[in-house]
């Protein structure tokens, strides 16, 4: 099995009120040094070993941040370090950083797909939200995509930032499948303490304008509407925040949800090899500096013991609307006397949710009701605590 690819890029040009992620804004000199310690850790990772990968993912933070020689470079190393095909190679790009020369230059340098972080069409909006793109350039980085030959756009939008309403949602949404993108994230604003926003919201102050955040029934109405309006279009909803074009599901992100193995590169990046998990440094000049040194970045390396996977199982494959083939993790899973009681607990719980209307059964697989998907995470503790 191939694996797939991530690579970490942990810097940004602002930090937006909502990001929750192990990102910050540095000076343009340390992102040399970074690409090559990413370099680095390719030659001497998984892949000097003879595994090969057929999806490559940057993310961040701002990959598209830095300098498309320093980009090539990365993709240069991936190749020479891996005999498989690289299939799908996506680089997280953020509206404003785009122009036709760097469009052009990506191609070149292998990327076939760009994740474009347009989050809303309205510069309200994005100003409260901390964004540093306005809505003109989400249209003007489309143009520069499609003139230099991509032709698989995926763009991302958040149901719940703060000053959104129903009409805005809306003509946001309108408006992205106007631009007919091949992919669709929908994603909805995460409240937790990890951003200054959801610290702020949590605690009950007005900073950041987190007063004004619409409230869970809103949020759930826009993302239904979203999924409504993206049917009609020719969108395949096919993972709880991602809807395709007929073969454009991102195949890098599937890999995750389908509990295949990926290898993580970067300060912060997670892999996983089928039984154990573990990620480098969150700290990039500590990341560069220990793969430098010709040393590993590696840490939080832990094993995944039946139970674990088991309910990896359920909270990841259950994102998928398709949903997850319950008989076959059954036959997997009760070969020891000591799982027996735990799969026992799932029927029941299973059953109940049934009842209640929260999931549906169709011959072996087992999916979260299509109505429900914007109470998933209810369900899941529901179901595995």
């Amino acid at each position: 099995m191939n694996l797939g690819v991530y690579i970490q890029v942990p810097f940004c040009q602002s930090r937006c009120t909502y990001c929750n992620f192990h990102t910050g804004v540095v000076t343009r000199d340390r992102y040399e040094p970074y690409a090559g310690a990413i370099c680095r850790e390719i030659e001497f990772s998984e892949l000097a070993e003879g595994s090969t990968a057929d999806t490559v993912y940057f993310g961040g933070g701002t990959p598209s941040l830095l300098d498309p020689a320093l980009l090539a470079r990365i993709m240069d190393t991936l190749r020479r370090a891996t005999s498989a095909q690289l299939t799908e190679v996506t680089l997280e790009a953020d509206p404003e950083t785009i122009s036709p020369q760097k469009a052009a230059a990506w191609l070149a340098a292998g990327f076939n797909r760009i994740s474009l972080g347009a989050q809303s069409f309205h510069d309200g909006e994005l100003q409260t939200a901390g964004r540093m793109h306005r809505r003109e350039d989400v249209y003007r980085a489309v143009e520069s995509l499609r003139a230099a030959g991509f032709r698989n756009i995926s763009m991302d939008l958040i149901a719940g930032l703060p000053h959104q309403t129903r009409e805005s949602w809306e003509s946001s949404v309108a408006q992205l499948v106007r631009l007919l993108p091949e992919h669709v994230s929908i994603y909805m604003l995460e409240i937790d303490e990890d951003s200054r926003l959801g610290r702020e919201a949590l605690s009950g102050g007005s900073r950041y304008n987190a007063e004004a955040i619409p409230d869970d029934d809103a949020m759930a109405d826009f993302y239904d509407h979203a999924a409504a309006r993206l049917a009609t279009a020719g969108y395949d909803h096919y993972e709880i925040s991602n809807w395709g074009l007929p073969g454009r599901h991102s195949q890098h992100n599937l890999k995750y949800w389908r509990r295949e193995p990926y290898l993580g590169l970067g300060a912060g990046a997670h892999s996983f090899n089928g039984s154990q998990r573990w990620a480098n440094v969150h700290e990039p000049d500590r990341y560069v500096t220990l793969i430098e040194r010709g040393g590993s970045a590696r840490e939080q390396l832990a094993n995944v013991f039946p139970p674990d996977a088991l309910s990896e199982e359920f909270f990841l494959g259950l994102r998928q609307l398709e949903g997850i083939d319950f008989e076959r993790i059954e036959r997997e899973y009760d070969r020891e006397p000591w799982m027996h009681d735990r799969l026992a607990t799932l029927r029941q719980r299973i059953d109940q949710l049934r009842s209640d209307g929260f999931m549906e059964v169709d011959g072996p697989r087992l999916r979260i009701a299509p109505g429900r998907l914007t109470v998933s995470n209810e369900i899941f503790v529901q179901l595995l605590s």
